[in-house]
């Protein structure tokens, strides 16, 4: 038997990185479960309109969101509308909006697709979005029908730069 010691956010970076599998071995007539860990991909991209897709290769689904950026310069959310689930969207489309004390600011699909899944908590919460807007306070996830369109969404370094010439 093997310990190792990980730290808390090592852990957490490798359940990021890291999908379990199982498979069951016998061994002297005892039932075990080893763990073998599958690597997939998992990659954040931004658009210029600070929305951020966090994408999922293994299952092609990208959980969307409004960047950290984008929720400062809202102030404390008090609303959110999110799409309907099953709706297909088009990129750069309408999805839904944010309404803070400060404004209202529509959001727009990253990528084209079906929706399949909403946080539903945002409904009850919608100040997730300013305690968390990159983890917790997700919006909704798609479901990619052209995964190119991911790809051309501006990277991490791409986003900073745009932010830092970025007028708003």
């Amino acid at each position: 038997m093997m310990i190792s010691a990980i730290t808390t956010s090592a852990r957490a970076a490798a359940r990021t990185c890291l999908r379990p599998q199982y498979s069951a071995v016998s061994a002297r007539g005892m039932n075990l479960r080893v763990s073998t860990a599958v690597r997939f991909a998992s990659t954040m991209r931004y658009t210029t309109d600070h929305e951020y897709v966090l994408f999922d290769d293994a299952t092609n689904i990208g959980t969307v969101g409004i960047t950290d950026y984008a929720q400062k310069a809202l102030g404390d959310v008090v609303f959110v509308e999110l799409p309907q689930v099953d709706s297909e969207v088009t990129q750069a489309d309408p999805i839904g909006a944010v309404e803070s004390v400060k404004a209202a600011s529509d959001i727009y699909a990253p990528v084209s697709g079906v929706v399949t899944e909403i946080n539903e908590q945002l409904n009850d919460q919608a100040n997730l979005l300013n305690k968390d807007s990159e983890g917790r306070g997700w919006l909704c996830k798609i479901k990619l029908s052209n995964p190119s369109e991911f790809e051309a969404l501006l990277t991490d370094k791409a986003y900073k730069a745009h932010c830092e010439g970025d007028s708003h």
